[in-house]
């Protein structure tokens, strides 16, 4: 009898959970995934690009007494809704490095992982042109540490652009001035690059993207980036700080607060942010002159125990200072900084190599595919209302209402735990 109980009940237990690993991939939702973490109809392609933006400062061989020019390069990671055959395979292999450039016992170390897009695939412009989504890294990070919402965004019907940040990824990360003065820079070039692809007869995007209608993500020093896009100016303590650290350049002072070249750049393509645990304003980046420059409508993403970022101090106090912009505030209870990225593959949990390896992917609260798919659901209930003017998403961010629910809209009961949801709306 208890022979023929294992038989009927565990061993298949078993067979399912094989199955489920075995088919799993970074960004499929869990059982308990709230609605919109599922992917979108399109099938979707992925392509790398090699561009270069001329003339940029050089801060890293710049001084007040002279000051260098180069091409900068960066590397792109596009993905895009694409048209292939049945019996080709959505899946693409990432090639990726762990360790750390600083530290002797966190050697880079590459790995690899798979994704559920088709490399180089022929774009399905049936349905575009597509709004554009720009995703920045933090210090250091890579173009690839956000594939799960990089593709599950793709598959709704965008075009994501996903930057590797010259000086600042984990192979070729400098000294971080280059990051401080590049960052928003880098956003607005490739805003650029995309609008002028879109226009060439010998790109691949022509005529795929809508750039009226673009989104940027950041995350940590991507998020300081996009905070200063969505119109924060840096404070006068930055820009002082920023001209000791590289030798006298001033290069910093033309994305300050107040300064006619800043206010000049705001780019009204850009119609959305989303700011995940944004870095700087527990170093006094923005003050809150500059915080009331942010106009954009902007999602912040924060653990309440962030320790780079900080959370009272820093996340919220930039959501609490943004007062003339259009803001919400979705905060995951006693998690720490790394809200954004991928889960960990079991290359980082590979026995022996630096616990941080593992932490750069996980949080010691939260599963890591859970906090995966609870962004993928408010980032695209959040996109879809303001790139695609889909109204019946609203209910997803109507945080009045969401006090009142249990569970919250879009979320299976008993799930809607652990979470805090604000929103508030511009002063002016």
């Amino acid at each position: 009898m208890k022979k023929s109980l294992f038989c009927l009940f565990i061993l298949p237990l078993i067979s399912y959970s094989q199955t489920f690993t075995n088919s799993f991939y970074i960004g499929d939702p869990l059982p308990d995934a709230p609605i919109l973490a599922a992917r979108g109809k399109h099938k979707v392609g992925v392509k790398t690009l090699q561009v270069k933006n001329p003339g940029q400062i050089d801060v890293l061989n710049s001084s007040k007494d002279e000051t260098v020019l180069y091409d900068r390069p960066l590397t792109l990671e596009i993905w895009y809704p694409a048209a292939f055959q049945a019996d080709e395979a959505e899946e693409v292999i990432y090639e990726q490095v762990m360790g750390n450039f600083s530290d002797p016992n966190r050697p880079l170390i590459p790995f690899t992982f798979k994704g559920r897009a088709r490399r180089d695939a022929k774009p399905d412009g049936s349905q575009g042109p597509y709004p554009l989504v720009i995703v920045s890294h933090g210090y250091t990070g890579s173009r690839l540490l956000f594939t799960y919402l990089t593709e599950n965004l793709a598959s709704k019907g965008y075009v994501v652009v996903s930057i590797d940040h010259t000086d600042s990824t984990f192979q070729d990360a400098n000294a971080f001035t280059s990051t401080l003065l590049n960052r928003s820079l880098d956003d607005l070039f490739v805003l650029n690059e995309i609008d002028r692809m879109n226009s060439d007869s010998n790109s691949f995007l022509k005529d795929l993207v809508d750039t009226e209608n673009t989104a940027l993500i950041g995350y940590s020093m991507g998020g300081y980036g996009a905070v200063n896009i969505a119109g924060g100016g840096y404070s006068e303590k930055v820009v002082q700080f920023f001209t000791y650290a590289s030798k006298g350049s001033n290069a910093l002072e033309k994305r300050k607060m107040g300064n006619p070249e800043f206010l000049a750049s705001f780019d009204k393509r850009f119609k959305a942010v989303v700011a995940m645990a944004p870095w700087g304003m527990g170093n006094e980046v923005w003050d809150a002159e500059g915080l009331k420059g942010v106009r954009i409508p902007t999602l912040f993403v924060a653990g309440s125990k962030d320790d780079i970022s900080g959370y009272e101090k820093g996340v919220k106090a930039i959501y609490q200072g943004a007062v003339n912009c259009e803001r919400y505030l979705l905060t995951y209870i006693d998690a720490r900084h790394n809200i954004a990225p991928n889960p960990p593959t079991e290359d980082v949990m590979a026995p022996g190599l630096h616990i941080d390896e593992y932490l750069r992917y996980a949080d010691s609260v939260w599963d890591q595919r859970r906090i995966n798919n609870i962004n993928q659901h408010f980032i695209t209930a959040f996109l879809g209302i303001k790139l695609k003017n889909k109204t019946a998403y609203l209910p997803y961010l109507d945080a009045k209402t969401l006090e009142t629910q249990d569970p919250w809209e879009g979320f299976l009961p008993r799930t809607s735990i652990g979470l805090e949801f604000r929103m508030d709306s511009p002063e002016e």
